[in-house]
């Protein structure tokens, strides 16, 4: 059986219901619009977060229409962050396919991104909770933040762990908390439960962000961008982290500010993976990245819905072992 199928087994009328409100909102009659949407559509990712949110709600209640509004608006808001993305990082590709802002340029994308965010709120609005729509206020904030940090370190010196897992914390995990939150507090739990839902996206969310940086280094899966792309935007991840300060090399250093300030060379940047190869940063980074995945598997409580929860390890195992 598919992996995905079998996360999606117990919530299929759900995700259904969830697939069309979502394909109503990515819909327009301006033309330029619905171009661009329609050229979205095209390669949406696996809706992991949707997935998340209502997964969250089943195991501690009714998968509800605000429920299902709620993860159309965590998908959206998620959806107008990787088209703001692209333009800041002048990226050409997302998901195997051409980026908003180079098939259509800087200013759709941005007006693009604009328009799914301020869907992305008018969703959560038809929630009916002030409180998710603080929460999903904030998490713009939050994704905003993560983005002005991870430009902020581009002129850093310091290479170090926390800076990078300030930066996830606030990019990826952020979200993945807030969808499982928010699909628990949807669902009528209490606050104790709410939090520790919380805490699997959050811990759910690092790991994710894990094999996503390990992608950069994988040469054998159309993994949906370059191999060394990350590096090529200035973007220095766990593996060439602890592989500078492992090596404690002061050249590699130098070569690790050199990438970080986008002034490196493509044979600079090949140069460095095999560094990263030769210190064992994959195999670090795995090694983080699984220690994550037990953590997030060893807060399900698995007597409060034991189809949901078996569901939910499936979620945190495709999580760390996909392959794209």
């Amino acid at each position: 059986m598919n992996p995905l199928d079998k996360i999606q087994a117990p919530i299929t009328e759900e995700l259904a219901s969830f697939s069309v409100m979502f394909e109503q909102a990515m819909s327009h009659e301006n033309p330029i619009l619905h171009q661009a949407l329609v050229h979205m559509r095209q390669r949406l990712g696996k809706m992991m977060r949707p997935i998340l949110v209502i997964l969250s709600a089943r195991m501690v209640g009714r998968c509800t229409q605000e429920v299902l509004h709620a993860a159309v608006a965590l998908e959206l808001l998620h959806t107008a962050s990787l088209v703001h993305d692209d333009v800041v990082d002048e990226s050409e590709r997302r998901r195997g396919q051409a980026s908003v802002n180079a098939r259509f340029g800087n200013k759709v994308a941005v007006l693009v991104g604009d328009y799914v965010l301020s869907m992305a709120l008018e969703h959560a609005a038809c929630t009916r909770s002030t409180r998710v729509v603080e929460l999903v206020a904030n998490l713009g904030q939050t994704l905003a933040d993560g983005e002005l940090l991870q430009l902020y370190n581009t002129q850093s010196d310091i290479i170090d762990e926390k800076s990078y897992y300030s930066v996830i914390r606030k990019k990826t995990a952020s979200l993945f908390a807030a969808c499982s939150q928010i699909g628990a507090i949807l669902a009528g739990a209490g606050d104790d439960d709410v939090e520790r839902l919380r805490q699997i996206g959050q811990i759910t969310g690092t790991c994710f962000q894990l094999r996503d940086d390990i992608f950069d280094y994988d040469d054998k899966h159309d993994v949906g961008k370059p191999a060394g792309n990350d590096m090529k935007e200035g973007k220095l991840t766990l593996p060439a982290i602890h592989a500078v300060l492992r090596g404690d090399n002061p050249e590699m250093k130098a070569l690790a500010l050199k990438i970080r300030r986008q002034q490196a060379s493509l044979s600079d940047i090949q140069r460095m993976v095999d560094y990263t190869r030769q210190q064992d940063g994959i195999a670090y980074a795995e090694w983080a990245m699984q220690e994550f995945q037990y953590m997030a598997a060893g807060l399900i409580p698995e007597e409060w819905n034991p189809d949901i929860a078996k569901a939910l390890h499936s979620y945190i195992d495709y999580v760390a072992g996909r392959v794209v």
